[in-house]
């Protein structure tokens, strides 16, 4: 180690694209959980629809997403699909929608084995109430299904974070690119992609920490009973 071990450290722009390159990277992430946990919810339920196609085409989803590489999704969603239909979107918008269909199909499959430990027992008791089958779901279901997999979908939420370096990948200015601009200005490989893992590393116990707070909030019944 030399005297320049430092260098990127003293260079207020260098910081400045790495906390920005930070912020993008989470910003993306969180939005891509938000939209694909949506989505799963749609391809969860989908998979107990009464009409099989619906059953067919949510399982086939699932498994072609689960079964292709991201970056691979990634690449067809930036180059293929608008090559194919025409049209051309900023690279952070292809790489929202890529992250959203990968995030959406492991989110779903976590849910629906969450929606089996849920006993019949409790459905048929709430159809005995009179309660229409959408409100045993959201009312019942659901909101059980989210408290028994919710460790498993943080976990599920930082792997795919730590993925997130792909995006760099199209030209996204995620925190990985920042790390390899300046790596390409400077040649400190060591420092640079040093201070990235760090930078990777506080943010996912920071993510961690945070879902940790909303799970004591959102399921307080859960704790209580």
């Amino acid at each position: 180690m030399d005297l320049r071990f430092f260098e990127i450290y003293r260079r207020s722009d260098y910081l400045l694209l790495l906390l920005e390159g930070a912020a993008l990277s989470a910003a993306l992430t969180i939005t891509a959980a938000l939209t694909g946990m949506a989505l799963a919810l749609a391809l969860s339920g989908a998979r107990y629809a009464r009409l099989s196609v619906l059953r067919h085409v949510a399982a086939a989803y699932v498994e072609f997403i689960r079964n292709t590489p991201l970056i691979v999704q990634l690449f067809f969603v930036a180059f293929g699909l608008p090559t194919l239909l025409g049209y051309q979107w900023p690279f952070w918008a292809h790489a929202l929608l890529a992250l959203t269909l990968n995030f959406s199909a492991y989110f779903s499959e976590i849910l629906r084995s969450g929606y089996a430990t849920v006993g019949t027992g409790q459905t048929e008791a709430a159809a005995a109430l009179g309660l229409k089958p959408r409100q045993t779901f959201f009312k019942i279901v659901l909101p059980q299904a989210v408290a028994k997999t919710y460790p498993s979908l943080v976990s599920q939420f930082i792997f795919l974070f730590l993925t997130t370096g792909v995006i760099a990948e199209i030209g996204v200015n995620d925190l990985t690119q920042a790390g390899k601009f300046i790596d390409s200005r400077t040649f400190r490989s060591f420092e640079v992609f040093f201070t990235l893992t760090l930078i990777y590393i506080l943010m996912s116990l920071s993510f961690k920490g945070g879902l940790a707070v909303l799970q004591r909030r959102l399921f307080r019944w859960q704790v209580a009973r």
